[in-house]
């Protein structure tokens, strides 16, 4: 292993050791958020996995409350409410079977 390598080894294992489970989860719920509503309209449409993100976003958002800033959390309880009314509309433009 070079001299380089080995160097960025050592970075990012300082960087990982300031990263705490809150600021994992709460950029997860930034990304599921985001597919999410990628996958309520366009090529990439599909409401099961827009389905998941919901659920996903309902399942962790109070795991991470005391650990995570309130006003995170609030903002994550937004976005998951206008996900659910995004869906909702979507679900109702599905062509019935």
């Amino acid at each position: 292993m070079g001299e380089d390598e080995q160097r960025l080894i050592e970075e990012l294992q300082a960087e990982l050791a300031k990263l705490t489970v809150s600021d994992l989860l709460l950029q997860t719920l930034h990304s599921i958020s985001l597919l999410g509503y990628d996958r309520l309209t366009g090529e990439t449409r599909d409401l099961a996995q827009a389905r998941l993100a919901i659920e996903a976003l309902r399942a962790l958002v109070p795991v991470l409350e005391g650990t995570a800033p309130e006003e995170a959390l609030r903002d994550f309880n937004r976005v998951l409410a206008n996900l659910q009314l995004a869906y909702a509309s979507a679900a109702e433009e599905e062509p019935k079977p």
